[in-house]
């Protein structure tokens, strides 16, 4: 799902916000002062200029290169000006100010905005749209979860009242749950009243009316808005429900600004857990926290079926190989892949005791609290077992829960639903893998007040495995800093180009810079004699879950330098 531009940011304007630039009103000021502003500013241009180059370079090189950059706010402080308020202040001074691994030093900065537009109009009645829009979704609970938040966005582009979506009932999964045993299906509606109307079934004199059933049809993934109003729309009108089936990643990432905002709102505000699930999340946590005042959560997806679909090899000798092999043919039109090829390609997820491994790498003492949100682990206690010894306070829900959980026991998607609230609550969230609860809960959890996530680069950390055994313990520590995804490590070429196309076009008087959904902050200084370092914290995004973070410095007038800072 994409994540949506629902924020500019010009230039200029923070400037003015900060106080850099003198809102200057022709008619009041003498010309000589403006010459003067005029001559100081072309002296800073060259700066401007020359540290532009420099980035396009770095640009280039990294492109080339592949280079990896880790320890960003280390990197970052040392380029500030000893000088200024803000490495003195901030940063307190120090050569190299340590990183804390648990928060993210500007979270603070960060703000949600995704709020509607002035000229965004409010929905319209159910007896003046253009139809019933009927929604099958696919897939578990976060697939689902996608699907359901396009589905308004949908409904939205045509116009339509959104009937409320039906569950997949019949995939890997088989949870029988329907919308309200696991959303609050009251607050759904309320919440998008003003953006779309929603209604839990069509009202029995419109089927009554119909002369046939309702249309059903598949659309192509990730079609266009256009794609909704030439193909669908026509039909809508004509057959006045339609059912779109296997609702999963149908409407394209990239949308307009407006409507990015309500995926925002959809699946941020108005998808809230019925009260039973969001009651026994909140114990699980509590329970965490009476333990001690900080936890990682981590999500670890180590079940036969995502093993054996994955094609990887594990340690397991031949009882493995038989196992997954087995449970591979239930896929006939899988292709026959090489272990150790998948491996050196990033597509295998990590083992639990490597999660535990790279946790102690970055720096996670043995005494740290982790709550381990899984479902069937391939190999049961002996494949944890490594885990638990390098982190012994280790805890899931069955353990704090315990009969509390009945309930949910035979509903595969409201346990996952305890998951992921505990996920998002936890101070830390790792994931051994990219799958949609990983994608998901990065977003909400940047979203929500960016806190630390950590999402293994799997292709640089298999290499690094292999070699553990021919290396010192400092070695291997350092290299899984830097192939680690934010907060711990960043590609510079992987976001040359956005980089490029976003920032340097507004350092020059260009475009105006697009945010995504959750957040830009201005971080306020004070003066120091006539020197001022300010930052204005700028979010782009340059796939679906990868989020990249700059930091401007400027004294004077001019911006000095494009600083990279990990979330």
């Amino acid at each position: 799902m994409g994540v949506a531009k629902d924020w500019r940011f010009s230039i200029e304007g923070a400037w003015r916000k900060l106080g850099l630039v003198h809102n200057i009103n022709s008619d009041q000021q003498q010309s000589k002062q403006q010459q003067q502003q005029q001559q100081h500013f072309s002296r800073r241009l060259s700066w401007s200029v020359v540290c532009g180059l420099m980035l396009f370079v770095l640009g280039l090189i990294s492109l080339f290169t592949g280079h990896v950059a880790s320890d960003l706010d280390w990197y970052s402080h040392r380029i500030v000006n000893p000088t200024s308020f803000y490495y003195n202040y901030k940063l307190g001074g120090s050569s190299r100010a340590p990183i804390d691994i648990w928060k993210y030093k500007f979270s603070e900065f960060y703000y949600q905005c995704s709020e509607r537009g002035p000229r965004f109009t409010t929905a319209v009645r159910e007896q003046s749209s253009n139809g019933y829009l009927l929604i099958a979704t696919s897939g578990g609970l976060n697939q689902q979860r996608t699907g359901i938040t396009d589905a308004v966005v949908v409904a939205r582009i045509l116009n339509a009242t959104l009937v409320v979506p039906e569950l997949d009932h019949h995939s890997f999964w088989k949870d029988d749950s329907d919308f309200p045993n696991i959303f609050d299906v009251n607050w759904f509606i309320s919440t998008l009243s003003k953006d779309v109307t929603i209604v839990k079934r069509i009202p029995d004199k419109v089927m009554r009316s119909m002369e046939k059933p309702p249309y059903t049809m598949r659309v192509p993934r990730k079609s266009e808005p256009e794609y909704y109003l030439e193909q669908v729309l026509p039909i809508l009108l004509r057959r006045r429900v339609v059912q779109l089936t296997k609702f999963d990643y149908r409407l394209a990432n990239d949308l307009d600004e407006e409507l990015q905002k309500l995926r925002c709102r959809v699946n941020y505000h108005a998808l809230r857990f019925t009260k039973p699930i969001r009651d026994l999340g909140q114990k699980v946590v509590s329970r965490m926290r009476n333990m001690t005042n900080r936890f990682i959560a981590v999500h670890l997806r180590f079940e036969p079926d995502m093993l054996a679909f994955s094609g990887c090899y594990y340690g397991g000798g031949d009882k493995e190989r038989y196992e997954l092999g087995e449970i591979r043919k239930r896929w006939a039109t899988l292709p026959d892949l090489s272990p150790e090829g998948e491996r050196k390609r990033g597509k295998c997820p990590l083992t639990p005791y490597e999660v535990g491994l790279m946790l102690r790498a970055l720096g996670f003492s043995n005494d740290t609290h982790i709550y381990v949100a899984s479902g069937e682990i391939y190999g049961g206690e002996e494949t944890l077992q490594p885990l638990r010894e390098l982190f012994p306070n280790f805890y899931t829900k069955e353990m704090l829960a315990g009969e509390e959980l009945q309930p949910f026991l035979n509903f595969s998607s409201r346990l996952a639903a305890v998951d992921y609230i505990v996920c998002d609550e936890s101070d830390v969230f790792v994931t051994n893998n990219n799958g949609n609860m990983a994608k998901i809960l990065a977003g909400r959890r940047r979203y929500m007040g960016h806190k630390r996530t950590i999402r293994p680069n799997a292709k640089k950390l298999s290499s690094l495995f292999m070699a553990r055994d021919r290396m010192d313990w400092a070695t291997f520590a350092k290299k899984s800093w830097i192939c680690s995804y934010p907060p711990f490590g960043l590609r510079f070429g992987r976001i040359f180009l956005g980089l490029l196309s976003s920032i340097l076009p507004a350092l020059f008087g260009g475009a105006e810079l697009e945010a995504r959904c959750f957040g830009v902050a201005v971080i306020q200084s004070n003066r120091v004699g006539k020197m001022m370092a300010d930052a204005a914290v700028v979010v782009l995004e340059a796939k679906v879950e990868i989020y990249r973070f700059y930091a401007f410095f400027r004294s004077g007038y001019h911006p000095l330098f494009v600083v990279l800072h990990s979330d």
